[in-house]
């Protein structure tokens, strides 16, 4: 009887929309995910962990406060997640934090969180700090998930792209015979979330149907993809401090119909990560999409019908709840860390080569 290997993986992303923990048991070579929790920030955490992405007074202190606050959060995660099983039976927790700054052009990247405290609330060792270390190595830190996808989505012999869809989009290219590729395809969720918010009150556009009784803007999609971000080539990544409200609003949306400037972001989504899975130098046979953007309707019928040749799917479809994955693939990176492995992919980051990533607080 194969003994289980388990380990929790915590993840909240740019969506600020709350923590995903996901506890997995790799016995085997495979990734089985056990349970699956989420719990949601709250508005006021939200609003504050929003305008840590910005400067602003007495920073460092605010910080320091939200990663406290943060791992009690995380540690109600965990003890939801471990469903009545000891804490001593997970090897380890892969905690990926919470982003306020990714600047790799500067040579730093900010995931506030305290490892410490969450080690010493938990009793479990936890992994955290996984993009440091690559954007040291000359890499972008980001993204790390595309070896997960290759381990749990590839299919041998076909060309599959794996997309996230967080605050920001990525993109995994599965290629035969080929190193696995990927990069941000720029932002997935997160201005359709800001606009949504500014308009609704609420803190996303429900299914996508705010943008699906909207019509486009004429000409607003083009000029969003003027923006120099979407004609880099990989290795490439982003965030807030490049897709932002004043990024939004530098654009003539202050006198269009809201509903139809919420369309024009959707299609924005759609169309940066499709032409990102069509420089692929083999042809995509499917699409499998992941994150929070799985979820959106309209977001994902866009996908459907801008790749009719792709096969879009959600992950759901393959068995894997779309909001595990990047949780789950945090719980792989604590793994690789505990066992001396590397994490990241110099093909999709950048990075001079492999690296051993995070850094790991015993408990």
């Amino acid at each position: 009887m194969i003994r289980e290997d388990l380990y929790l993986g915590l993840m909240s992303g740019t969506s600020l929309d709350g923590v995903d923990a996901v506890l997995a048991d790799f016995s085997g070579g495979q990734c089985r995910i056990l349970s699956h929790a989420h719990l949601d920030f709250e508005a006021s955490q939200r609003a504050e962990l929003l305008a840590l992405t910005a400067p602003g007074p007495d920073e460092t202190e605010r910080a320091a406060r939200q990663a406290n606050v943060l791992s009690r959060i995380y540690a109600l995660a965990v003890e939801r997640c471990l469903t009545g099983r000891p804490a001593g039976s997970v090897r380890a927790i892969g905690c990926h934090g919470q982003t306020i700054r990714h600047r790799p052009e500067q040579g730093y990247t900010v995931q506030i969180g305290n490892a410490a405290l969450l080690a010493e609330l938990t009793g479990i060792d936890v992994v955290a700090d996984f993009r440091s270390r690559d954007i040291a190595a000359g890499g972008q830190g980001a993204p790390l998930v595309p070896a997960f996808h290759a381990a749990i989505f590839g299919v041998s012999g076909q060309a599959r792209a794996v997309v996230n869809i967080g605050g920001i989009a990525n993109v995994s290219l599965l290629l035969p015979g080929a190193p696995v590729l990927g990069f941000d395809t720029g932002p997935g969720n997160g201005l359709m979330d800001l606009w949504a918010s500014r308009h609704l009150g609420q803190a996303y556009d429900a299914g996508g149907a705010w943008a699906s009784s909207g019509r486009p803007v004429p000409g607003l999609l083009e000029r969003f993809l003027a923006e120099p971000f979407f004609a880099r080539a990989a290795p490439k990544s982003t965030g807030r401090e490049l897709f932002n409200l004043d990024w939004l609003l530098g654009h003539p949306v202050a006198n269009a119909v809201p509903a139809d400037v919420q369309a024009s972001l959707r299609d924005l989504t759609v169309e940066s990560i499709a032409r990102a899975i069509e420089t692929s130098p083999t042809r995509i046979e499917s699409v499998v999409v992941c994150g929070g953007g799985a979820l959106n309707t309209g977001l994902m019928q866009g996908l459907v019908d801008r790749l009719p040749a792709c096969g879009v799917q959600s992950s759901a479809m393959l068995g894997v709840n779309p909001d595990c994955v990047e949780a789950a693939a945090f719980a792989w990176l604590a793994r690789q860390a505990v066992l001396g492995l590397p994490g990241n992919l110099p093909a999709v980051t950048g990075a001079r080569g492999p690296r051993i990533l995070g850094a790991i607080h015993r408990a």
